[in-house]
């Protein structure tokens, strides 16, 4: 049985097997209506459970479309629609889900709920996110860099920013894919010294947005603010001069491409011209949740990789 908490329960040759599976898979029901199932249905009759204790458009509806175009089906829980919400263990829900699904999708506060999820369940157990890591959107992101052209091993990708849970899967990333990753975050929101070992020397962290994007391939950002942060005023006043704009991008390689998992606040972490111009690929990038989510869940059965 396969967890996939970390990217690093993978492993380079694992998320290599669900990179390209989610390029083949994808490239393979081009054109299709979205609700097809794949020609091989190959989970046909598994189903994913779906918790939600933060709110979601992009994980809530990728995963979804992924086991429905898999062959399987899904059931949704919000945190009101969860015994856990009510002060069930951790540990007796993973008991009760694992004798109703195959496989369990959860997105949490709290890394150490998922920890104790996987810990006590009898099948696959998904981080869809939590404070710690984001996993899953960086297999999106790095398929998406792929079809843009460029291959990972040499590739330079700058962070502009909150040093929060995505950059510290991108450094994981980083680590096992042989990409480097150059991180600018200011004083007080820079990711700890355990999260760039997790890039194994490919990772490092400047204080100035023009130090970390010059001769970058590809700048990604991410929104500030997250879900139930406090002291928006204070961290935003901070984050300011790390905002990616269209003179920084120049400071990157000619034509350098832009990311950003969203929900964005243009004017906040990306002007509007970036976000919304020609070297901007966060439409492909979001598409490819569906895609990188049906791989995940086919290397969590032990189909690829």
């Amino acid at each position: 049985m396969r967890h996939f908490l970390n990217l690093s329960d993978a492993g380079p040759d694992g998320v290599a097997a669900m990179l390209a599976d989610a390029l083949d898979r994808k490239a393979a029901r081009a054109g299709w209506p979205k609700g097809e199932v794949d020609a091989d249905a190959p989970l046909a009759g598994h189903v994913l459970a779906m918790g939600f204790e933060k709110t979601s458009t992009r994980t809530r509806d990728s995963f979804d479309m992924a086991i429905r175009q898999l062959g399987g089906t899904s059931i949704v829980m919000d945190a009101g629609q969860m015994q856990l919400g009510r002060g069930e263990t951790v540990a007796d829900t993973a008991h009760i889900l694992s004798g109703y699904v195959d496989a369990i999708m959860i997105r949490t506060d709290d890394h150490a709920k998922v920890e104790e999820l996987a810990a006590h369940a009898s099948v696959p157990v998904i981080n869809g996110l939590t404070d710690y890591s984001h996993p899953c959107q960086i297999v999106a992101d790095l398929q998406t860099v792929i079809e843009a052209g460029y291959a990972l091993p040499g590739l330079k990708m700058a962070w502009l920013g909150d040093g929060n849970n995505v950059l510290t899967s991108m450094m994981e990333a980083a680590g096992m894919m042989q990409f480097d990753i150059v991180a600018a975050c200011p004083q007080g929101f820079m990711p700890s010294d355990e999260d760039v070992a997790l890039a194994n020397g490919r990772a490092r962290v400047v204080g100035t947005a023009k130090e970390a994007v010059e001769g970058a391939d590809i700048v990604v950002t991410d929104t500030w603010i997250s879900m139930g942060q406090e002291h928006a005023d204070t961290k935003l006043a901070a984050m300011m001069p790390f905002q990616v704009t269209s003179e920084l991008m120049a400071d990157a390689k000619p034509g350098a491409k832009f990311l950003h998992c969203l929900p964005a606040h243009r004017g906040e972490e990306v002007t509007a011209e970036v976000i919304d111009g020609p070297n901007s690929l966060i439409w492909p990038e979001a598409e490819n949740r569906l895609h990188a989510q049906k791989s995940i869940l086919r290397w969590c059965f032990g189909q690829i990789g």
